[in-house]
């Protein structure tokens, strides 16, 4: 028998080596062998090929998607919606959440869906400011047997293994799934995971979980999300408005925004962002204005007609009555024009123009 020759000590050798130098033992990387490109007969089976004319045959004969929402979120969609912090979300997501659950429409939004079992994941609120939210002098609000609200609870995280944070939170998500027979996901909010979605990496790993979910347990999924910290004002609400990765709207299904109004502070409008079942209806010519309000036990957004974007949104004049201050008060705490700038999220050129004043 010949015995083959390598380059590399046996793993004994290089041990006494080291014990002899008074060294801890580190065994040496081992280069990993580049791939090998799969057969393509291997995998035949990962795209279904049909005429144009017979995709239309299958097509008529799938159900059509059920509005949730109105043309907002419809059934079997995984949706954002995203806003800035305080601007009413998680107001209205529970407002759509008991909707659903009760089987009677926001007006003046369809829902064309039977009544069915919400899962409402709560990062945002305590045991105390929910009550709060739907209680009153004359008694509690009366939720629907099926919506359902679960509280992140961080200390019975396990641990002991591999597996990252995020993915024990999507594990705990779909172990109450099952639990409760939800068809119906809200995750309040979509920063609880700590990965960051900033990072393509993981923005994409989370949609990839969320769209598994809807298709392995035939679920509706609302996502709520935030609106970068420094957002222009007076520009119109887009899609590069989601704070994080531009995965996160690319793979969404749809997508809604809600806007605050510069004229007139207290009142919100939803604008629709991403649609894939519908037309865009309410687009930047026709947003829905509406208000929180808490008329008896349930707060909630009332709906007040609908308006185009531009008149609140904010104009030169009242963006720069608004900023002179800001301004004003940076300067004077030694911070340079172009430092004002980026705090500002504003022109250098205006800064300058501020300080003039």
């Amino acid at each position: 028998m010949i015995e083959i020759i390598t380059s590399e000590r046996p793993e004994i050798i290089e041990k006494i080596r080291a014990e002899v130098r008074g060294v801890p033992y580190r065994p040496a990387k081992r280069l990993k062998a580049a791939p090998q490109p799969p057969d393509p007969e291997t995998c035949r089976h990962l795209f279904t090929v049909e005429t144009g004319n017979r995709w239309l045959e299958l097509g008529e004969r799938e159900p059509t998607p059920k509005m949730l929402f109105g043309e907002f979120w419809h059934q079997g969609e995984l949706c954002i919606l995203f806003a800035d912090t305080n601007v009413g979300k998680s107001v209205l997501a529970v407002q759509i959440g008991n909707s659903i659950a009760r089987g009677q429409p926001i007006a003046p939004f369809a829902l064309g869906a039977e009544p069915t079992r919400v899962l409402y994941i709560d990062f945002e609120l305590s045991v105390t400011q929910f009550y709060q939210r739907y209680t009153h002098a004359a008694g509690d609000y009366t939720f629907p047997y099926g919506f359902l609200r679960a509280q992140f609870n961080a200390d019975n995280m396990p641990a002991g293994n591999n597996s990252s944070y995020d993915d024990h939170v999507i594990a705990g998500i779909e172990c109450k799934i099952k639990q409760v027979g939800a068809r119906v996901l809200i995750i309040d909010n979509i920063s609880c995971l700590r990965g960051g979605t900033e990072n393509a990496a993981v923005a994409l790993t989370l949609m990839k979980n969320l769209k598994a979910l809807k298709a392995d347990y035939n679920l509706s999924i609302l996502v709520l999300a935030h609106t970068p910290k420094r957002r222009n004002p007076a520009a119109p609400l887009t899609a590069d408005d989601l704070h994080g990765s531009k995965l996160l709207i690319n793979l969404a299904d749809s997508a809604f925004a809600i806007g605050t109004s510069a004229a007139t502070p207290n009142l919100r409008y939803l604008k629709q962002i991403k649609q894939r079942s519908t037309a865009q209806v309410y687009g930047q010519d026709n947003v829905c204005l509406c208000r929180i309000a808490k008329p008896g036990n349930f707060l909630q957004m009332e709906f007040e007609g609908n308006s185009a974007e531009r008149p609140h949104l904010r104009t030169r004049q009242l963006n720069q009555q608004i900023l002179a201050p800001k301004v004003a008060h940076l300067a004077a705490n030694g911070y340079s024009q172009r430092r004002i700038s980026k705090e500002l999220c504003v022109a250098v050129g205006l800064v300058n123009k501020l300080i003039e004043r």
